[in-house]
């Protein structure tokens, strides 16, 4: 019952996601383009739904105190994963093939932004803000 529910309703779903993700792009973009933040890659041919939106800091340190300072203003963000190969099952049941030369360096650099239905514009404002007031600062 709760699944179809979301299903009537899944364009507005989608496209309420996808004005918040833009909102985000356009409000962090000049930190992109100074080199502070990565924002996310999306290939010409792609397309995306707007599931996430996450920036990447410098390394694992900045990311800490970024999510810290984000915490410190009432901003829950998270890091976005632990390399499947750092995970208890991962050890256990599997192995990394190859040189890790890219998959931790770039998960510590990870920050996943608040993202969901619903999402209103003065709160991703909040967020936007923090972020440009912290990397300021930094």
């Amino acid at each position: 019952a709760y699944l179809w529910a979301q299903l009537e309703i899944a364009d507005e779903i989608f496209n309420n996601r996808m004005e918040s993700w833009n909102l985000y792009w356009e409000g962090l973009r000049g930190l992109s383009e100074s080199g502070k933040i990565q924002l996310p890659f999306i290939p010409n041919e792609c397309n995306h739904n707007a599931h996430m939106f996450y920036i990447k800091a410098k390394d694992l340190d900045e990311r800490t105190k970024l999510i810290s300072y984000l915490k410190s203003n009432g901003i829950n963000s998270v890091f976005h994963y632990i390399p499947l190969h750092d995970s208890p099952a991962g050890k256990r049941f599997g192995r990394f093939n190859g040189e890790d030369k890219y998959t931790t360096l770039e998960s510590e650099k990870l920050v996943r932004l608040p993202m969901y239905y619903g999402l209103a514009k003065e709160d991703q404002d909040k967020v936007i803000n923090a972020i440009k007031e912290f990397y300021a600062k930094n």
